[in-house]
């Protein structure tokens, strides 16, 4: 049987965070996610980061790149604290970010986990033989079919779709033992091609498509409003595609309204202390929905290193205060985690051993 890839509850596995969250103290992160770099070669028209309808990275600065001493500092911190794993995301595109192969070996040796989520235009050479050597996962995001459409969704130059495809099926032919994903946003242009670029991506060697709705918008009904237009349709191809699933590939489902994950009726955010992000600006962030806002912003590390950050007084009462009923009014991808957590913690101590 083989293991599932995406879950709300793969923080039970996680004690001593656990516990830390009941006695109020901190415990180092299990999952950091670092954007290297802001710089993109693409301008894709859903990017939370470029996109002028959406609030996030709103502060953001695209010349910002982490310097390579301190990309280096970092690494040997997440090393010593025992943290699992290191995605790397934008801001930018990662794979643009030259010390990358270096990080993601010495991470590597230092029993750390690495995945990456890209455009893949640059997964190819040295970072590409990294990755294959190393990470669990590789998440390409892609919102196109062909060369064509694909220039005009984000910008890219003439043939960088039949480009991106090569450097995947190239990547699969390595023979790597890491899992090649792509994350498909759906929306009014590209949901009637959904079964033709899943069956793409099954022949190449792609081992999963996450098919996601868009987020257009900051208000539910902006979105929900947006969706519905092409629901019926999209419903129909989606089924269409579940239909590829086998011999080593699947397609996941997670086109749906969004009511659920904007608006909260909690007043912290426990998931805080199991997933940060470091951007590229060296500044630590509650999450990648917070990224480059000032309401995100745990602390900077600029003139400190990560582990001194990630352990003072400042960061265990700045994880404490944080209120997403106040700060979170838009779209979150933690929210179903958060709902765990607080029925977890709510849990009447005298009454759980009753399972």
């Amino acid at each position: 049987m083989s293991g599932q890839l995406y879950s709300n509850l793969k923080f039970l596995r996680f004690r001593e965070q656990l516990d830390a969250l009941v006695d109020g103290t901190v415990a180092a992160p299990v999952h950091i996610r670092i954007k290297p770099i802001n710089l993109c070669n693409h301008h894709c028209w859903y990017c939370a980061y470029r996109t002028d309808d959406l609030k996030l990275g709103e502060d953001m600065d695209e010349r910002d790149q982490i310097p390579s001493d301190k990309m280096f500092e970092i690494v040997g911190d997440v090393v010593a604290m025992g943290v699992k794993a290191v995605t790397f995301s934008g801001g930018g595109e990662p794979l643009l970010y030259k010390p990358l192969p270096e990080v993601i070996d010495r991470l590597a040796a230092g029993g750390v986990k690495v995945a990456t989520l890209t455009n893949g235009s640059n997964l190819k050479g040295r970072v590409a033989e990294a990755l294959a050597r190393h990470a669990t996962w590789v998440r390409v995001s892609v919102d196109a079919w062909d060369d064509d459409s694909y220039v005009k969704s984000r910008g890219a130059r003439e043939g960088e779709f039949s480009r991106l495809l090569e450097n995947m099926a190239a990547f699969v032919k390595t023979g790597t033992k890491c899992t090649l994903g792509v994350s498909f946003i759906v929306g009014k242009d590209n949901h009637g091609r959904l079964y033709e670029v899943c069956s793409r991506f099954k022949e190449i060697g792609v081992n999963h498509v996450k098919l996601s709705a868009a987020v257009v918008g900051n208000s539910v009904e902006a979105n929900n409003v947006y969706h519905r237009e092409f629901a019926v349709g999209a419903r129909a191809e989606i089924d269409r595609c579940l239909g590829l699933s086998g011999d080593g590939f699947s397609v996941i489902d997670h086109f749906h309204e969004m009511e659920s994950r904007f608006d909260k009726d909690y007043t912290t955010c426990p998931f805080l202390r199991f997933l940060t992000v470091i951007g590229a600006d060296q500044v630590v962030y509650t999450c990648q929905d917070k990224a480059y806002t000032k309401d995100g912003i745990l602390g900077s590390i600029k003139d400190r290193s990560f582990r001194d950050y990630w352990f003072s007084e400042d960061n265990r009462r700045r994880l404490a205060e944080f209120d997403p009923s106040v700060s979170c009014r838009h779209h979150c991808v933690s929210h179903a985690k958060n709902l765990a957590l607080h029925q977890y913690l709510s849990l009447d101590p005298e009454h759980g051993n009753f399972v």
